[in-house]
């Protein structure tokens, strides 16, 4: 008896203890959890046993109170538009609440924060919640250490509640980031004594970086970009020791950088692009016109010192920083990783120093000024893994000592001056995946080595000098090669077939060789393909097998075999009923090639095309009436053909000439970009998109009729050029509907009659030809008409006004003065300055003496009052005799 009992005492006194172990998690919370389960709409959480502590995403304390609340990435979505009900205010003794990357709609109710002393962690970033924050938002978080919102559709201003007045003492980070806040950010950041992270890029935040702030002395991190904050820097921001990122880019700041910056020791990354900062001139600067922002502006000494290279990036990019690269930018214990100075306006050669920087791995300094050659001293660096150097000047030839960098995967040359072969060796940079040396001066062959780089991605050498047998080259070593640019070069032999085994081809172009180049079939199992151009090369023939062939390239968006098929038929049957090829084709370009037959229809079924170039052909028939049926098309090209009839107008209506709406969706990635020279030639601009001008131009056809009024409906129409064929009638008024007009040219026709006077509107207007017509009457005056040369109005013998230099002649019965004959007789106004003079004399030499001579004022009265008396005698004494007279009778 006395064994079973001491076993029952051990029993309950375990089963006590176990007890005490797995309290199960307080009820009222529970129902709170349920409540906001019920406020989901998907998915359904698996909440259905009895103990909530057990439930995903919950953790309870040992007294079953919930302390987490922790569901991530579980698609939650609200039903109602209100977020976080009282059922989650309910859970007193939460510390953490994490509902980030959900779909959560809705605003934040002013109640939530009030009964959650305790939350440490609030984290609901990434997701669609709205609204203003509650003003009072932080008032009531005495815990809260992080608080982040970023990625949501939050609007208003950032709570001005923030640690003020020991609110949310202990609060380390705030992210605020992509929301639409506005306004200032709050003054009470200075009081965050442990704030360490604060985050409100691509907001709409405004004003100056507040002062105050720099005292927050604990805080790491600073990143407010693409915001539209103001100001300068003060040197109070000197005190932030602790800090390592400083990203203020995209935003307005001016003013001097602090001259102290580089005493940031802990610094490793300074993003200020996109300012308007500059550097001053003081006892700190180590080199003159170094860099700037806007303003011509020197870099800090500082910046270089020992206390500084603790920073692995620096970045300037997209400014307009002046003057030449620091010689002093690197030093032996430098930490940078990452120099970039792109997209500025700095001068003067690369400095020999870079070799110092032990641990560089990208040097970009793209589309500046840059001369001079390649310093031997850069071949040092032999962590270099990029550098890129487009569009400057840079000259010389590219030394042997490039084989150093064993690292290198991108070399971005293109569009400089350098001169001289390649590199003998280039194949030992085993590592390289592009190489960019498009628009130079270099010559020779390319080295057999290069099929070394078995992990070239894009082999960009176009527009050179280059020359050799293409055929001795071996493509299906470079298996991953997707991009090769040859073209404008000196390249004969035979295009290899070895090139169709690279599977991940997506561009080709060998344009402007001496290449034998014919359409194989293998081609077609270049299933990325999208860019292709084989023009200017030893005759391409049977267009009709060409096309048929890369029909099975799916993915094509540029065709150019310009300069091909010469004199062949224009083939207008591929073979298919249903036809389905070149579905994503959006340019087109056949020019040059000589090809006769009329326009086919297959040609209506590319439903995606946007250009489509077929000038240089013999092409006979009319202009067909479906052209104006492809929705995207805006470029069309058909000039220097046989083509006969009129224009049809649907021509005038092409959907993306017409909607601004459709011409939103035109741009396209290209593969390989293409270069065009800037208005002033000092700099190319480079396009990445199918860019074309929206224009229409069959000029030197057959075409005859008049121009229709529908053309007023092209409002996206930038040039029209109509010259050389035999077209009548009136210039339609509706012309001058077209606004973005820049270019119309109407030469060599019979158009007759006045041209427009609507003209005068056409603002954008560079270049205008109506010369050679059987146009009449005055030249409507405007500073833009007028501004051009008579020669754009010769050979139109009835018309007149500048800028011709036949005057216009007034007709008889005319009132209205002729405006365009500025040297004419016109009359000067002599009747009326006379009688205005008249007036003046009359009036101030009877008046004048009056007001000026007291004794002529008192004869002047008294004159008035003998004529008065005399007057009413007169008229007395008539009355006297008529009285008499009357009496009489």
């Amino acid at each position: 008896m006395a064994n079973a009992f001491l076993f029952f005492s051990l029993l309950i006194f375990c089963s006590n203890i176990i007890l005490e172990n797995t309290i199960a998690c307080n009820q009222s919370e529970r129902s709170s959890l349920l409540s906001f389960a019920l406020t989901l709409s998907s998915p359904q959480l698996n909440w259905t046993s009895f103990d909530c502590c057990n439930w995903e995403g919950i953790t309870c304390n040992q007294n079953g109170w919930i302390t987490h609340l922790q569901l991530p990435s579980k698609a939650l979505k609200l039903e109602e538009g209100i977020f976080l009900s009282s059922s989650l205010g309910n859970l007193i003794h939460l510390t953490h609440l994490n509902l980030s990357h959900n779909s959560l709609s809705g605003s934040l109710s002013t109640g939530f924060f009030l009964s959650l002393n305790h939350l440490e962690i609030l984290d609901l970033s990434y997701n669609l919640l709205s609204g203003e924050l509650p003003s009072s938002l932080f008032q009531h978080a005495w815990n809260l250490t992080s608080f982040n919102v970023r990625n949501n559709n939050f609007s208003g201003s950032i709570p001005s509640s923030t640690c003020v007045h020991d609110y949310s003492p202990s609060i380390r980070l705030l992210d605020f980031s992509f929301n639409k806040f506005s306004g200032s950010i709050p003054h009470g950041l200075a009081e965050c004594s442990k704030l360490q992270f604060f985050c409100a890029g691509y907001n709409n935040l405004s004003g100056l970086v507040p002062v105050e702030m720099y005292n927050a002395t604990t805080l790491k991190e600073i990143s407010l970009p693409a915001n539209s904050l103001s100001g300068v820097l003060g040197e109070k921001m000197l005190q932030l020791v602790n800090l390592t990122i400083l990203d203020l880019s995209y935003n307005q700041l001016s003013g001097m950088l602090p001259h102290h910056i580089g005493i940031f020791s802990k610094l490793k990354l300074l993003v200020l692009d996109f300012n308007s900062l500059e550097v001053g001139r003081a006892s700190h600067v180590t080199c003159r016109d170094v860099v700037g922002s806007l303003i011509c502006s020197y870099l800090p000494k500082d910046l270089n010192s020992n206390k500084a290279w603790k920073l692995t990036g620096f970045n300037v990019s997209n400014n307009t920083f002046s003057g030449p690269i620091p010689s002093s930018i690197c030093l032996p214990s430098s930490s940078l990783r990452h120099l970039d100075f792109s997209f500025n306006d700095l001068n003067g050669s690369i400095p020999r120093v870079l070799g110092k920087c032990s641990k560089l791995q990208v040097f970009r300094a793209g589309h500046n000024y840059l001369s001079g050659s390649l310093p031997e001293d850069i071949y040092n660096a032999t962590t270099v893994e990029e550098i890129s150097l487009p569009l400057n000047s840079l000259n010389g030839a590219i030394s042997d000592g490039i084989a150093k960098l064993i690292n290198l995967t991108t070399l971005d040359l293109s569009y400089n001056q350098l001169s001289g072969v390649l590199p003998l060796h280039l194949g030992k940079l085993s590592k390289l995946k592009h190489i960019l040396l498009d628009f130079n001066y270099l010559e020779g062959s390319l080295p057999l080595s290069l099929m070394n780089c078995t992990k070239l991605v894009e082999l960009r050498m176009g527009a050179n000098d280059l020359g050799g047998n293409i055929s001795m080259f071996n493509f299906s070593k470079l298996s991953r090669l997707s991009k090769l640019d040859l073209r404008m070069n000196n390249f004969f032999g035979v295009l290899p077939r070895s090139l169709y085994s690279c599977k991940f081809l997506k561009a080709i172009r060998v344009s402007y060789n001496n290449l034998e180049v014919q359409i194989q079939p293998e081609i077609a199992s270049l299933k990325s393909l999208s860019f292709l151009s084989l023009g200017v090369n030893k005759r391409l023939t049977n267009v009709k097998e060409a096309m048929k062939i890369l029909m099975g390239c799916k993915s094509l968006v540029v065709l150019s075999l310009a300069s091909s098929f010469v004199g062949e038929e224009f083939p207008t049957d591929l073979g298919k009923a249903d036809f389905d090829g070149f579905q994503n084709l959006r340019i087109l370009d056949l020019s040059s090639c000589n090809l006769t037959g009329q326009l086919p229809l297959w040609l209506s079924k590319l439903r995606k095309l946007e250009s489509l170039s077929l000038s240089h052909n013999r092409i006979t028939g009319s202009i067909p009436s479906w052209i104006g049926s492809l929705p995207r098309l805006y470029s069309i090209i058909m000039d220097f053909n046989l083509l006969s009839g009129k224009i049809p107008k649907e021509l005038w209506m092409l959907p993306m000439l017409v909607s601004e709406q459709a011409a939103a969706t035109a741009d396209t990635a290209l593969d390989l970009p293409c270069f065009y020279p800037s208005v002033d030639y000092a700099k190319p601009i480079q396009y990445n998109y199918l860019y074309y001008e929206a224009m229409i131009s069959l000029k030197s056809n057959n075409l005859y009729g008049n121009i229709p009024s529908e053309i007023g409906q092209l409002q996206l129409l930038t040039c029209l050029d109509l010259r050389n064929n035999n077209l009548s009638g009136h210039i339609p008024e509706q012309t001058a509907n077209i606004k973005s007009m820049r270019q119309l040219d109407l030469s060599m026709n019979q158009l007759s009659g006045n041209i427009p006077t609507s003209f005068t509107s056409l603002h954008f207007l560079s270049k205008l030809n109506v010369s050679f017509n059987n146009l009449e009457g005055p030249i409507p005056s405007s500073t833009q008409l007028q501004s051009f040369d008579a020669s754009a109005f010769e050979g139109n013998l009835n018309l007149c006004g500048d800028p011709l230099p036949n005057k216009c002649k007034r007709t008889k019965g005319t009132d209205e003065p002729d405006m365009n004959n500025t040297d004419a007789d016109i009359e000067f106004p002599w009747f009326y300055i006379s009688a205005a003079l008249g007036f003046i004399i009359g009036f101030w030499g009877v008046f004048g003496p009056l007001v000026l001579l007291k004794k002529w004022r008192y004869a002047y009265y008294q004159f008035l009052d003998n004529v008065y008396d005399r007057f009413m005698v007169m008229i007395l004494n008539r009355m006297a005799r008529v009285k008499r007279r009357f009496s009489r009778s």
